[in-house]
């Protein structure tokens, strides 16, 4: 007994540093049901189309009912917070009328403007984390593929602009 008394502090010590380097590289955290978009107050599960969440630094975590106020808020210098990671759905892999799942780093991932597709607030980026996939529903549904690098603050303006529309 007195041999595991001398063990079990080294034990706590390697499981808590454990559990605090998994804190530090956690991903994405999956909705709950009644989630709600941080900007709007929209429920995420009411509305089809990509979703999309900031983790900031200070452990909290910002639910987007859309992509395009997900990346309003990475692109737009006014609202910098320090953040852990941004990400969006592979559509791709998630159904669309109820995107469940399949979260991908929104600054890696692809992006189509212009389809034929709605989100939640009407045109959307529809995200996707391999190019190809985009390009695939770029063909079926219209609109071009983007890089992350590749969007604007004006593509993303949440005032009524043109957004995924490029018809204006």
């Amino acid at each position: 007994m007195s041999s595991m008394r001398r063990w079990i502090p080294g034990l706590l010590v390697v499981l808590l540093a454990a559990c605090a380097q998994q804190a530090d590289t956690q991903g994405p955290v999956e909705p709950r049901a009644d989630a709600y978009c941080e900007l709007d107050g929209m429920t995420l599960a009411d509305y089809p189309g990509p979703k999309g969440q900031i983790s900031y630094a200070d452990g909290r975590t910002a639910y987007f009912c859309d992509t395009l106020e997900l990346l309003s808020m990475l692109l737009h210098p006014e609202q910098v917070r320090a953040l852990k990671g941004a990400y969006t759905q592979d559509m791709a892999h998630a159904d669309w009328d109820h995107p469940h799942g399949h979260w991908t780093d929104a600054t890696k991932a692809y992006y189509v403007r212009g389809s034929h597709r709605s989100g939640s607030m009407g045109p959307t980026l529809a995200s996707f984390a391999e190019r190809a996939d985009a390009e695939a529903f770029a063909r079926q549904f219209g609109g071009e593929v983007l890089s992350y690098a590749q969007i604007t603050p004006d593509m993303v303006r949440l005032d009524g602009g043109a957004g995924g529309d490029m018809g204006m």
